[in-house]
């Protein structure tokens, strides 16, 4: 009987290596031991009779499985996807209908078993047991009615009266989106548009940004599916941000929980002005929606946002050149760790001792304190002793480190730069604080195909921000220093940097923060010198970007719950930032980072 299961589960790898066209699949039983992996599809057993419906069953999820890796972009689908927790499952439902919809329409026996894969998922979800449309789980309505209109399948008969509860809203709210999905189904990144469009209709995402055809994400998103076009286009040297391995479904949890904010939109980047700065600080203080609308009164603007980008720095050059570059960063590490490690070792020193427990003795009650037990052996008269714990005055922190990545940074700063970062990320990770490394600079020089487009348009007057910006994401606030180590090599790649727009950088980082859980959030920028950006500055004025950017940094300190702090190389940007420090010489960047910060943490 086990060479049966065993025969039937090689069979049917065979036939999910086929589906995903990819010869790496493997299946594997859910009752099994073996290790999951990205390739590895993990079934329900159909158990040793090999039962027909369990067998369908057992076809349709690793079907489903070699489906999503044929036809789903992770990376792509964490970028654009939201963050609410509802309006995320609903999201993830449409994708996973959009998916195994590819496999039905095109073959018979794939529908079959998707059919019995999603009876199995309907009879144990919430939907068959409610008795009103609030007990009905949303992802799955949704979900169910959007894989009938793709595939002329209709949902699962023990669906039908929890589905009916709330099948009219639905269709009320988002007919028209609902009916247009087909004409996505080929293009993920259509898809996903059109997807956040629904979750609007719903009222799912309130408040959050839209992928519209000017948006960075969609843009390159489809740029990444193509082969990376536009870059090949431009004045450049560098890799093809393209996207990356995809990874099955049930491998992706850790991955997504840790990407989930990456669907952003350049802030203030809008061709119509931004909006104004009536928030109180209880809009920052509440982080369960991004607010990317967030950003202070002002006349600056962008002539297009369509060429910008938002890009992790693994998507910008292959894995092996990626190693290259951290190994030539660890070369250049060895002259200058021993010192930045002793620095960050005392910062580390410092916030342990904020968190450390502490102890009210002689009490009345609470936890007996075993330590004065000899009191009462010695006089049993003597009442037992109790201690109570202090609450630590250490608040729940996340530290994000803005780093200027302009063409004035290279050599020995960006350097020392992706050093201090490298550290300080090991340092507060041992100390339970989060931390997020982000850069920026432009795609191009001299305006990229933003300054093109203003001059296919007849060079309007006053056009705004006139270069394609590229704000990269080294390492997630929410992901382990030991998965992002290589990213910080990126910045040692000949031709990354080029010019710097710091307002815009400066809010995107912001508003990443707000989005953010911890109680207490610290941004330190650390730059070289003033915005730099030659189309801009011909076309609005020499200061145009430094304007826009003291009306940001003046917005963030006056009405933030954000604490901003400011490291500049050689340049004064005291005369920028309230609070911040210069340094002549890039080997003080590492002191000048650990003694802000500790400055920080010492005043709560």
């Amino acid at each position: 009987m086990a060479e049966k299961i065993d025969l039937f589960r090689r069979a049917l790898a065979g036939a999910s290596r086929a589906i995903a066209k990819d010869p790496e699949v493997e299946v594997v039983f859910a009752s099994d031991n073996a290790p999951a992996s990205g390739k590895t599809a993990r079934v329900p057993s159909p158990g040793p009779a090999l039962e027909p419906k369990l067998v369908a069953e057992a076809r349709g999820a690793a079907d489903s499985a070699a489906l999503r890796l044929r036809y789903h972009d992770a990376r792509l689908h964490a970028r654009v996807a939201p963050m609410d927790v509802e309006a995320r499952g609903v999201f993830d439902a449409l994708e996973t209908a959009r998916v195994e919809a590819l496999g039905a329409r095109a073959m018979g026996g794939v529908k079959d078993n998707l059919a019995q894969l999603t009876e199995a998922r309907v009879r144990g979800d919430a939907i068959v047991r409610a008795r009103n449309a609030e007990e009905v789980p949303l992802s799955t309505a949704v979900g169910l009615i959007a894989r009938e209109r793709l595939t002329g399948e209709a949902p699962p008969r023990a669906a039908a009266a929890g589905l009916k509860l709330v099948s009219d809203w639905i269709e009320k709210k988002a007919a028209a989106e609902l009916d247009a999905l087909a004409l996505t189904l080929d293009d993920q990144a259509a898809f996903a548009k059109l997807s956040r469009r629904l979750l609007e209709d719903l009222d799912l995402a309130a408040g959050e940004d839209q992928l519209d055809d000017e948006s960075p994400d969609s843009g390159d998103d489809a740029e990444g599916e193509e082969g990376g076009s536009e870059d090949t286009a431009e004045q450049s040297d560098e890799g093809d941000p393209g996207g990356g391995d995809v990874e099955m479904r049930g491998e992706q949890v850790e991955d997504q929980n840790a990407e989930g904010d990456s669907s952003e939109e350049m802030e203030a980047g809008e061709d119509e002005a931004p909006a104004g700065d009536d928030y109180s600080e209880s809009v920052f203080a509440a982080p369960s929606r991004r607010n990317w609308d967030l950003s202070p009164e002002t006349d600056y603007k962008a002539f297009t946002t369509r060429f910008d980008e938002i890009v992790e720095a693994g998507d910008l050059c292959d894995e092996e050149e990626l190693g290259r570059l951290r190994a030539y960063l660890d070369q250049q590490m060895a002259g200058l760790q021993n010192v930045v490690t002793r620095l960050a070792n005392r910062l580390q020193r410092r916030l342990m001792a904020q968190q450390a427990r502490s102890w009210d003795f002689d009490q009345e009650e609470g936890l007996l304190d075993a330590a004065r037990l000899a009191r009462v052996v010695v006089s049993p008269g003597h009442s037992l002793s109790y201690k109570i714990e202090r609450d630590t005055e250490f608040r729940d922190t996340v530290v994000s480190l803005l780093i200027d990545n302009s063409g004035s940074m290279r050599g020995r700063p960006i350097a020392i730069a992706a050093i201090c970062g490298d550290i300080l990320a090991r340092t507060l990770e041992r100390c339970g604080v989060s931390t997020e490394i982000l850069g920026f600079t432009t795609r191009g020089w001299k305006g990229g195909q933003s300054r093109e487009a203003w001059l296919t348009d007849g060079r309007p007057p006053n056009p705004g921000r006139l270069n394609d910006l590229r704000h990269i994401v080294y390492k997630r606030a929410d992901e382990p220093y030991r998965r992002s180590r290589r990213n910080l090599g990126l910045m040692m790649r000949e031709g990354l940097l080029k010019e710097n727009i710091d307002g815009e950088a400066l809010l995107w980082a912001h508003n990443r923060l707000v989005a953010r859980p911890e109680e207490r959030r610290i941004l330190m920028v650390i730059s070289d010198g003033a915005p730099v950006d030659d189309s801009t500055a011909s076309a609005n004025g020499g200061s145009y970007l430094e304007r826009h950017l003291r009306q940001v940094i003046d917005w963030i300190e006056k009405r933030s719950t954000v604490e901003l702090i400011a490291i500049g190389i050689g340049h004064d940007v005291t005369r920028y930032y309230s609070r911040a420090v210069t340094i002549m010489d890039a080997d003080q960047l590492a002191g000048a980072m650990v003694e802000q910060l500790a400055q920080l943490f010492d005043m709560h």
